[in-house]
């Protein structure tokens, strides 16, 4: 036996590859009809596909999702931090655009006649009770600033009250609101012949100042104006307090009470001006309101 018939291997090999030659150029004839082995495997090998398919789509569906998530959570909230940043400055913005009318409108207060008679310190409120809304507010200007009681405060709208008490560097205004038995100013409503009495009290339901002691047969009308009288030395005269809404008689029909819408705004108050009552000009007298 000659030497090449000796070696096996070789042999096998050779024989193997005749064999898968064979079966591919079998298998590529596309009108043939499989064999039960073929269609075992090609069955199984569908099966085990769509096995591993399904987790594995639902794998990748769901990073995709998560993903999607963490993308309109984070668009969401930039868009959240600019909406708040746009709230905080349209905020900003208008409470400037207020100050700055009430400002604008306390500079045209100054150059009022009845107020030009008078020194003026501006000053700006710092501190208001929530328990004490409609009785007293701090002001930032004190003794050192020359401001002593009972000197007139003033807003843009008109007279708010008086201050009650001072230190060095801040003042207590005590507001017309404040229902004290003691708060209590001479008025007068203006007309053809001057009414004159007293603002007293304050009607928080309807938000009026109360105008007593008015006389019985006084004709008092609905728009009519009530300004400081100048009778005491706490108020100089002529200072705008409001206007009359309606009048009744008191309870005992001796006399008659006009409810006066308030001329400057008692909830919000920013600016005020404290009048010197001894100023050159002023038209005030002696003694106690």
């Amino acid at each position: 036996m000659t030497p090449f018939f000796r070696n096996k291997r070789l042999i096998i090999l050779l024989v193997s590859f005749i064999v898968l030659v064979a079966l591919i150029g079998f298998t590529i004839q596309g009108d043939r009809s499989l064999t039960l082995p073929e269609q075992f495997t090609k069955d199984t090998v569908g099966f085990v596909q769509r096995i591993v398919k399904m987790p594995a789509q639902f794998i990748v569906t769901f990073v995709e999702n998560v993903q999607d998530i963490k993308n309109v959570y984070e668009e969401n909230r930039r868009l959240k931090a600019q909406l708040d940043e746009h709230v905080t400055l349209s905020l900003q913005v208008t409470a400037l655009e207020n100050e700055n009318e009430e400002l604008r409108a306390l500079l045209e207060k100054t150059e009022d006649e009845v107020l030009s008679s008078y020194s003026q310190i501006h000053a700006t409120v710092i501190a208001r009770n929530p328990n004490q809304w409609n009785n007293f507010v701090t002001i930032n200007k004190g003794e050192t600033d020359g401001i002593e009681a009972n000197m007139a405060v003033v807003t843009s709208g008109g007279l708010i009250g008086r201050v009650k008490s001072t230190s060095q560097f801040t003042s207590t205004v005590q507001l017309l609101s404040d229902g004290s038995s003691t708060n209590r100013i001479s008025a007068g409503v203006q007309g053809d012949d001057t009414i004159f009495g007293l603002i007293e009290g304050y009607d928080e339901s309807g938000e009026h100042l109360l105008f007593t002691s008015i006389p019985s047969d006084a004709e008092i009308e609905e728009g009519q104006l009530v300004t400081t009288s100048g009778l005491s030395g706490i108020f100089p005269s002529n200072l705008l307090i409001g206007e009359v809404e309606r009048v009744e008689f008191d309870e005992f029909g001796l006399t008659q009470i006009a409810y006066v819408k308030p001329a400057a705004n008692f909830y919000n108050i920013n600016h005020v001006i404290v009048l010197e009552r001894l100023a050159r000009g002023a038209d005030t007298e002696e003694g106690s309101g």
